[in-house]
Parts: structure tokens; C-alpha cells; sequence
């Protein structure tokens, strides 16, 4: 079987008792995104911009903006940095934000993804989903057990 050409998505939908445009800043705002993801996080939140989300000192998230309509979308490349099944721009990350009730129905949705990454990458929004909706509600999510390195 040919997994070269099988790719799959991810979608997750999520409500956020947030309004979008405090949502938005939590992607383009390097000092909230690295409370709910990350250790180390650089962003140029602009079209044709960079982003390097260092989740714990080996697995780096990498790619970079391809559209970003304030409080409503934003769209990258993503892929990790010494991965040779999803490397930086192999992927494509979608957020969309739309406004309901109190607050922000958030959907997430990650394409292109070899169908042997798909159950990691699921975990890893599943975590990360749970990061976010904690932090942008006004709560502290605490340290990501994730970017914490594994004592050996």
C-alpha cells in the first residue's frame, strides 16, 4: 500500500466561553500561545510569516502563515522539524472562530496528515484543545506536563 499519496484530516470543534477576538490573540500572540502549547514559542503572525512552537527541547512544530482574517480564521503549514513523515509544511492547520451565544465555537482542522500520524496528531489536539479552552475561560491550565522533559 502507497501511504505517500493517503492523507487524512483531523476535525475538532470545540465551544469556548470566550469572544473570538480574545480567541484570536491566543494564535498570534507568541506570549499567550506558549501558555496553553509549547516551551519556547516564536511567532510572525502575518501572511508568508514563520512560526516555531518548541514543545520540549527535541519536538519542534514548524510552518508557517497562510491566511489570517482577524477573529475568524487562520490558516498554516505545519510539520515538525526533524520529521522526515511530516516535515515543516507538509500539513495544513486550519482554526476557525466563529462567534455564539457567550462566546466562540472554535474548529480545528488539520489536513494532509499521513494516515500513520493521524492517531498522535489526534491526541495531541485532543491535549492541547483542553490547554486552550481552560486558559482563554480565565483559568491557568499550569505547566504542560508535555513540554516537560522526560527524565531519564
Amino acid at each position: 500500500m502507497n501511504t505517500i499519496h493517503s492523507s487524512e484530516r483531523i476535525t475538532k470543534e470545540l465551544f469556548i466561553e470566550c469572544r473570538p477576538e480574545s480567541l484570536f490573540s491566543f494564535f498570534t500572540d507568541p506570549d499567550k500561545l506558549v501558555r496553553w502549547m509549547g516551551s519556547h514559542v516564536l511567532l510572525e503572525p502575518r501572511i508568508g510569516g514563520k512560526f516555531r512552537i518548541d514543545v520540549n527541547g527535541s519536538d519542534i512544530a514548524m510552518g508557517e502563515y497562510v491566511e489570517i482574517v482577524p477573529y475568524e480564521k487562520i490558516v498554516m503549514t505545519w510539520g515538525w522539524e526533524k520529521s522526515k513523515i511530516v516535515p515543516p509544511g507538509a500539513s495544513t492547520l486550519e482554526f476557525r472562530l466563529t462567534p455564539k451565544d457567550n462566546g466562540t465555537v472554535l474548529v480545528l482542522t488539520h489536513s494532509d496528515l499521513p494516515v500513520q500520524e493521524i492517531q498522535s496528531h489526534q491526541q495531541g489536539w485532543n491535549h492541547y484543545m483542553v490547554r486552550l479552552q481552560t486558559l482563554a475561560e480565565g483559568q491557568d491550565p499550569g505547566v504542560d506536563p508535555w513540554s516537560v522533559k522526560a527524565m531519564h
